[in-house]
């Protein structure tokens, strides 16, 4: 799958490379941040797309320095295009690059995107002590029911795993890694740009999350994970 970002298939597919998703997920993150009293000088986004979600979090790091790594060269021309002073975009994969180190390490909405999804999360522990993931919970009751939306995830924006919070996590530690904190975000209800379908289960999903956020979670979806880790 490798070759759906490196050739403009993915751009063709999503010419937005989901940019108006940035601000949203990089609020995400800070919270986490925030949360545990993080300070990171140094700040990697591996699969960083066209830069937006670093370029957002300037604001809330205001001494770091952003580093972001991507495959798909379309992406990273839009991202160039946007560089700072105090962030900047490589195209390279950025595990094949020798003597790299950061404070905090990013994967968002990524893992769910590679061949090979375990050496990939194993390899990244090389690369600072601490992580944060976000992770899509493709798999719930009602999308594994009608079908369509794990399939549609496939050959829309390439996602070839499918996670739900207990797979999610304990994937992270089968590869090694301390879970430190996790949360839901609720990536089909305040992300911009909603199909009518997840529109229409907003109230639903609210309804049942403020009862009982796992089982919301796991019947009807509509929920990511944000997880740190070391």
């Amino acid at each position: 799958m490798r070759q759906l970002y490196e050739s403009n298939e993915y751009a063709v597919r999503n010419p937005n490379w989901h940019e108006s998703d940035a601000p949203w997920k990089a609020r995400q993150i800070e919270k986490a941040i925030t949360k545990h009293r993080l300070s990171p000088a140094t700040v990697c986004e591996v699969g960083c797309g066209t830069g937006d979600i670093l370029l957002n979090l300037e604001h809330a790091l205001p001494d770091a320095t952003l580093s972001g790594y991507e495959i798909a060269p379309e992406a990273i021309e839009r991202a160039s295009a946007k560089e700072t002073s105090r962030t900047k975009f490589f195209l390279k994969d950025v595990l094949s690059e020798p003597d790299l180190n950061f404070d905090l390490v990013l994967a968002i909405d990524v893992l769910e995107h590679v061949d090979d999804y375990l050496s990939f999360i194993t390899g990244l522990k090389g690369l600072g002590r601490y992580k944060i993931f976000h992770i899509p919970l493709d798999l719930s009751a009602q999308s594994v029911a009608r079908g369509w939306p794990i399939t549609n995830l496939r050959h829309d924006v390439g996602h070839l795993h499918y996670f739900f919070k207990d797979t999610a996590l304990e994937t992270l530690q089968d590869c090694g890694y301390t879970i430190l904190d996790y949360f839901y975000t609720a990536s089909r209800l305040e992300l911009p740009n909603q199909a009518w379908t997840s529109r229409l289960m907003k109230l639903p999903r609210r309804a049942l999350y403020g009862f009982n956020a796992d089982l919301a979670v796991r019947l009807l979806g509509g929920y990511s994970l944000l997880v740190l880790a070391e």
